[in-house]
């Protein structure tokens, strides 16, 4: 039996983050991964350079039934404070778009920083040993896993989500919830592609590899970002953020000319003349040529001079550009999905503490909880807020 204070389920970005805060409070923690290395996640995130926060992040960044819960966390470890850290280690970063932070090297100093610290503070890991068995004690709870069972005060989940399953992710975070009679929100893959149904594959085929700047929208969210078109449907910054908001059965709109507005579009169409192929060949300078000649050939399929085009089919044909919309068959799932949505019910957890509040000595922390960010380093500070939280409480 090995007797800890702290037993953390998950040697990710957010097990990491509570195992360091809780060993400098003196606590004695042992961090738990069926992986043979820590942080997994980390190190394919951002192309291999971990986009690990963001200069700008509030609650409206994040997916949740309850908007609210993820303000407290936030608001007492912030991206201030892990940028702290990332320079007290001298570790060189870059900012991109929108905020988002990057490691100029690789994500493995990111990594190298979370696991040289929590050594350094006290907390020992524990690697390749999985989990067969949670039950609570009097004393706290009980681990069972293949190579030895662990008991501790405190039990922090810290397992992840179901998102990219190549690299060790399992739903068993989930299922400890449900153990204890925890509501969770149903899970779906997020940050992830669009796949066409087949009518709209038919009618856009041919365009993959295809990039453009576009706007994405979908149950009121924006995003102007790339846009890619694939084998199977969208793929690119745009459609990834787009999909956090998107459920089955749901429109998604995709402005291809965001820099104009339909009025300035009809205005430049009015000051053109000539057939299809002039057209296509003016359009071009708007859009990628392929993606124009499509265009032209199904919207405008009796276009002979666009000089005697009627107004009311010029006007359809600026709204499709402006609007096209599209009703998803799916996204690619959790093979490419960067995150889960969906997850432990806030409900069930303190938003100081992120403690069970029907199982004391119960925490869950980071993507196994129905917290959600938008691409752009988000997810990665909800790992290190939530288990900062956690960290002061187990």
């Amino acid at each position: 039996m090995n007797a800890f204070d702290v037993v953390i389920l998950g040697a990710g970005g957010a097990g990491m983050m509570c195992a360091l805060q809780a060993a400098r409070r003196g606590r004695r923690v042992a961090l738990l991964d069926h992986s043979d290395k820590a942080g997994g996640k980390l190190i394919v995130s951002g192309g291999g350079r971990c986009n690990f926060t963001n200069l700008s992040v509030t609650a409206e960044d994040f997916v949740s039934k309850n908007p609210h819960f993820c303000k407290s966390a936030l608001s007492r470890f912030t991206p201030v404070d892990f940028i702290a850290m990332v320079e007290a280690r001298g570790i060189a970063y870059h900012e991109r778009r929108h905020g988002q932070l990057f490691c100029d090297a690789s994500a493995q100093q990111i990594i190298d920083m979370l696991t040289s610290d929590c050594r350094k503070a006290g907390a020992r890991f524990f690697l390749q040993h999985k989990i067969l068995s949670v039950s609570k004690t009097e004393a706290g709870s009980l681990v069972k896993t293949d190579r030895g069972e662990f008991s501790a005060a405190s039990l922090v989940v810290a397992t992840g989500g179901l998102s990219i399953p190549k690299i060790g992710a399992t739903g068993l975070g989930y299922d400890i919830a449900r153990q204890f009679g925890l509501k969770l929100v149903d899970t779906a893959p997020a940050l992830d592609g669009f796949v066409f149904s087949e009518s709209d594959r038919r009618q856009l085929a041919g365009f993959s590899g295809i990039a453009l700047d576009a706007t994405v929208t979908c149950n009121g969210a924006s995003f102007r970002e790339n846009l890619l078109f694939t084998h199977a449907g969208f793929s690119g910054p745009a459609a990834l953020q787009a999909s956090l908001y998107w459920r089955p059965g749901d429109a998604v709109h995709v402005d291809f000319l965001p820099g104009l507005t339909r009025e300035e579009l009809l205005t430049w169409f009015s000051g053109r003349k000539g057939g299809r192929a002039e057209l296509k060949n003016q359009m071009a300078g708007l859009m990628p040529k392929r993606l124009a000649e499509r265009f032209c050939d199904q919207l405008l399929p009796n276009l002979a001079d666009l000089g005697n085009l009627p107004k009311k089919e010029l006007e359809a044909f600026c709204a499709q550009l402006k609007d096209w919309i599209f009703v998803p068959g799916g996204t690619v799932g959790y093979g490419k999905a960067e995150v889960t949505r969906g997850g432990v019910d806030t409900d069930e957890l303190s938003s100081k503490t992120m403690e069970a509040r029907k199982v004391p000595g119960l925490f869950f922390i980071g993507e196994v909880v129905d917290v959600t960010g938008r691409l752009g380093g988000f997810n990665y500070q909800w790992a290190w807020s939530s288990g900062w939280a956690a960290g002061q409480a187990v």
